[in-house]
């Protein structure tokens, strides 16, 4: 009994380490914010993966997680980072094409249904009514919330690169699930990151980077680096041991219901009715994943 009951506080404990993740992820664009003119959004995507993998390198390598070459199921890792490298391109490419507004929308959230699907046919993961509902709440909410205000370009290439930033994010959760299963945590986001971000330094070549020297640009680096990718993928990687791939990718929708929420209280941005009906939603999801689970343990142990 007391197993049973230590599993499943391992597993509720997975969910908020995934809202942990996304809490983190939620406070790019305002980072962003704060960088000085002339930035280029690729260069900071390219460096944000760089600085994160190094510093995982670093962590995994100080516990002596790493292990030997051989140990590694290279295609996963590779595939892994790929998807996340892809994520970062499509994702900057869909915004400058379609706006901020449709592509996070399109972007951010495909990704819970893709998620979803990847999960039943790869993994066997059952898509429960629960999750289904809290799926619909949190991809409602989010809509309502990118939707809110300013220019809507649809453009139909955005369209096609925002659905590969949702479709390259699902699919890099899916690949990195089944990597848990033979390494901690810290290995795999320091395997994976650094990976990703070999495959993206070629970017920086015949860049621009003066405005990187400054402090202000410094600080926003270290700061997306350390804390919206060492940090925060630590923590996904730590929620993913115990949660469903589909479920992992629904609770990341706090991630723009963080990134409205300090665009008002931060950067002064105004709620409107429509904006604040979408944070609702996304928060009603989120809670309909980890309250209702939460009861159920409880009347179990019970």
């Amino acid at each position: 009994m007391s197993d049973l009951k230590s599993t499943r506080s391992l597993a509720t404990g997975g969910h908020w380490f995934v809202i942990g993740a996304a809490l983190l992820w939620g406070t790019t664009g305002t980072a962003q914010a704060f960088a000085p003119a002339g930035f280029d959004p690729k260069v900071i995507g390219a460096l944000r993966l760089l600085i994160g993998g190094i510093v995982l390198l670093g962590l995994a390598s100080y516990r002596r997680e790493l292990g030997k070459l051989r140990d590694w199921a290279w295609i996963p890792v590779v595939m892994a980072a790929a998807f996340t490298a892809s994520y970062q391109l499509c994702f900057f490419a869909a915004v400058a094409k379609t706006g901020v507004a449709v592509g996070t929308v399109v972007g951010i959230g495909s990704a819970p249904i893709v998620g979803g699907l990847l999960g039943r046919f790869f993994r066997g993961e059952q898509l429960s009514r629960r999750w289904i509902l809290a799926t619909l709440l949190a991809i409602s909410g989010c809509g309502l919330l990118s939707l809110t205000g300013g220019d809507i370009a649809v453009d139909p290439l955005g369209i096609l690169l925002a659905l590969g930033a949702g479709a390259s994010y699902a699919a890099y959760t899916l690949m990195i699930k089944g990597l848990l299963e033979k390494h901690s945590p810290n290995a795999v986001m320091a395997v994976v990151v650094s990976v990703g971000a070999l495959m993206l330094t070629p970017m920086l070549i015949g860049i621009d980077l003066d405005w990187l020297l400054q402090p202000r640009s410094i600080g926003v680096i270290l700061h997306l680096g350390v804390a919206t990718m060492a940090l925060s993928y630590w923590l996904f990687a730590r929620g993913l041991q115990t949660v469903q791939v589909g479920t992992a990718v629904t609770l990341s929708l706090a991630e723009p219901m963080t990134a409205a929420t300090l665009g008002i209280i931060v950067l002064g941005e105004q709620l409107n009715a429509q904006a604040f009906f979408g944070i609702c939603l996304i928060f009603s999801g989120l809670v309909v994943l980890v309250l209702k689970r939460k009861a159920r343990e409880h009347q179990a142990a019970t």
